[in-house]
């Protein structure tokens, strides 16, 4: 699977995208067919508690699946999509078996 990360308006360090990669390389496990995650950080405006945005999506074999939240670290917020996205692909994979 392949990760890309996008940082938009500031410079993710090594260690969060190390994170990252950990993170998102576990929903594997979850469904062999993940091609591609692509992951995009932002920072929301105005400056509050929870200002810091996690988008990720799942490009899979025949569909997608994407999950967005915020949260006051990066890493909780990927924890958050990456739990979502856990729900989302066992659902996909039940769909496809079912066919």
């Amino acid at each position: 699977m392949d990760v890309r990360i996008q940082a938009i308006h500031f410079d993710a360090t090594a260690q969060l995208e190390a994170f990252i990669q950990k993170k998102v390389s576990k929903l594997e496990q979850y469904f062999d067919g993940i091609i591609l995650a692509e992951v995009t950080l932002k920072v929301v405006k105005p400056e509050t508690v929870k200002n810091k945005q996690a988008s990720v999506m799942l490009s899979v074999k025949n569909g997608e699946c994407f999950a967005d939240k915020i949260n006051d670290t990066f890493e909780g917020a990927i924890d958050d999509c990456v739990e979502a996205l856990e729900k989302q692909l066992v659902k996909f994979k039940e769909k496809i078996r079912a066919k």
